[in-house]
């Protein structure tokens, strides 16, 4: 299989987490990922941890895979001079700087366009480019308080989402953006900026919950564990254990139903609209159902009649699951001090690879400088 962006050139200028993934996600496509690091320690994501293993962040470890990793003092006249050759030669250049920084560094959007007229520029800011406040930082979790979507988190109080979800959006909505502007440059020859945000990226996928205020002016709330519009649908208590259970349709209502008892008619329940505001005594009714009898037990009733529900599994039950890995979702590489490891691979599969992404082989998340002479080499050709 041939890797779908082979012929593409990225300079990953970024570090921590939203910059280095959208990088990834290009790498995992296949592109050359050419990662510019400070000499000094380079990436600030190589010493978050623990755990670290063998010296090496896993947390790093997660954002950095199929791409290579050169050091240059961008302050330097030879960072300066390395960096200018990368872009003539580049099609793709990601920064994660704050508003202002590459401008004084000497390389400006209309600089690195003079430089290469082609090159599509992806910029990735903590709240905007401009506005009253786009010179802020940005970190995850301030994004998602500031964006909203802690307010909609939680039982009592707003909560964060565990993954560090507004990094990782930023990073997907910014490889979107560039492979769209990289597509345009098919057509017209020329390059463009695409600019993204941590709190563009929570903002964007606020999805009902924004339209609840912006068209109804209903503020949402939090409701747990249970879908905001929909019941049944969320978290419930059996006799050992919890399941999950996602009653979507009044047609798998009318299923669901006698399955815990209840009339389908009810005039409580008869009705989406109507089991969201009975909710509390819907929970209580499925509850006091689902109290005799094991999760395995109810989970095997719900599949039998086609009802959507499912486990809340811990990573390990994940990483273990035989459909997690018949999905390509964990990949081996090989790593010049850790050996052998296995990584999260790729969320993406290509009908002519069982497996996931597009490379015919992923590269291990590089050590600090590894590619400086290979890279350097290459420059000079």
């Amino acid at each position: 299989m041939q890797n779908l962006l082979s012929d593409v050139v990225v300079v990953d200028l970024t570090r921590a987490l939203a910059g280095p993934h959208a990088a990834m996600m290009l790498g995992d496509l296949g592109a050359r990922v050419i990662k510019v690091e400070t000499p000094d320690g380079g990436d600030d994501s190589r010493g978050w941890g623990p755990p670290f293993v063998d010296g090496e962040s896993t947390y790093y470890l997660s954002a950095n895979r199929n791409k290579e990793s050169v050091t240059a003092d961008l302050k330097s006249d030879a960072g300066k001079e390395f960096l200018t050759k990368l872009v003539r030669k580049a099609d793709i250049l990601l920064e994660n700087f704050r508003p202002g920084v590459l401008d004084r560094l000497g390389f400006s959007t209309e600089r690195l366009h003079e430089l290469n007229p082609g090159l599509v520029i992806l910029s990735i800011t903590g709240f905007g480019h401009d506005g009253p406040e786009g010179g802020r930082a940005g970190y995850d979790q301030i994004a998602q308080g500031e964006g909203g979507l802690m307010s909609i988190t939680g039982e009592t109080e707003p909560t964060k989402v565990g993954a560090p979800i507004a990094d990782l959006l930023a990073g997907m909505y910014g490889a979107y953006g560039a492979l769209a502007a990289l597509h345009e440059r098919s057509i017209t020859g020329k390059g463009r900026v695409v600019r993204t945000s941590l709190l563009a990226s929570v903002v964007g996928v606020h999805a009902f919950h924004g339209t609840k205020w912006t068209v109804a002016h209903e503020l949402p709330v939090r409701v747990g564990n249970h879908h905001a519009q929909i019941a049944p649908y969320g978290l419930y208590r059996t006799q050992d254990d919890i399941v999950q259970v996602a009653v979507g349709s009044e047609g798998l209502w009318r299923l669901f139903a006698p399955i815990v008892g209840l009339d389908p008619a009810d005039e409580r329940f008869a009705a989406n609209s109507a089991r969201v505001a009975h909710r509390d005594e819907l929970t209580a009714a499925i509850e006091g159902a689902f109290a005799g009898a094991p999760a395995d037990v109810w989970l095997q009733r719900l599949a039998d009649k086609g009802i959507p529900a499912g486990k809340v599994r811990d990573f390990q039950q994940v990483y273990e699951w035989e459909q997690t890995r018949s999905q390509g979702l964990l990949i081996d590489v090989e790593h010049p001090t850790l050996g052998t490891v296995q990584l999260p691979g790729p969320p993406l599969r290509f009908d002519d690879n069982p497996y996931a992404g597009a490379r015919e082989t992923n590269l291990p998340p590089p050590r600090l400088g590894e590619h400086n002479d290979s890279v350097r080499a290459w420059l000079e050709e």
